[in-house]
């Protein structure tokens, strides 16, 4: 039985599909966008083998006639994927990258076959694209600087929290209230 891909027809339908499965896999994409149709294939082969009612399921969301959805969402580019876990997005996949969404959903559908009462370790971060350990994958058509970007608009991992530490630091330090000014500062984290 092939899996059903269920096109998003307004902002509140979107929201009730949300809710009737533990997990949801969107596809933003546009008619007139070329990688968008190259993968199609892929994300429809793996609602054939991947979709379980209730646990797991695969949605389509045309940005250009679902514009509010989209937004909602931060969604730039396409295609962007998206795994949403309770009203909650777990995984970002940004471009026509076969091997990161296959990963993505795999990953879901093992924690969807695990029950309800299973942590969901295999999602530790937000929004990186998954590759190889050792060398990440690149979307297609990305930019070869687009790792120092991600480092500067702060996704970089060790770096990254180094980068935040000084800089919080240096601003503390030259502020006559230095815990107002890192509170404030573009470099706090809980300021996002």
């Amino acid at each position: 039985m092939p899996g059903k891909i269920t096109s998003v027809t307004s902002s509140s339908h979107f929201s009730q599909l949300l809710s009737q499965s533990t997990y949801t896999v969107v596809d933003f994409y546009a008619d007139w966008c070329g990688p968008c149709k190259a993968i199609a294939p892929v994300f429809q082969k793996l609602a054939d083998s991947e979709s379980k009612p209730g646990k797991l399921q695969f949605v389509k969301v045309d940005v250009d006639s679902q514009q509010e959805v989209a937004k909602k969402y931060g969604v730039s580019a396409m295609p962007t994927f998206l795994v949403i876990k309770s009203s909650t997005v777990v995984e970002t996949i940004r471009g026509a990258n076969p091997s990161a969404l296959t990963a993505a959903v795999r990953k879901a559908a093992n924690d969807s076959a695990s029950g309800p009462g299973a942590a969901g370790a295999a999602f530790q971060t937000k929004g990186r694209t998954l590759g190889s350990s050792s060398e990440p994958s690149r979307p297609v058509g990305e930019s070869p600087f687009a790792g120092l970007q991600r480092l500067l608009l702060g996704n970089g991992g060790f770096s990254d929290v180094l980068v935040r530490f000084v800089a919080l630091y240096v601003i503390s330090l030259f502020a006559f209230n230095g815990y107002k000014a890192a509170e404030e500062s573009a470099f706090n984290v809980k300021a996002r």
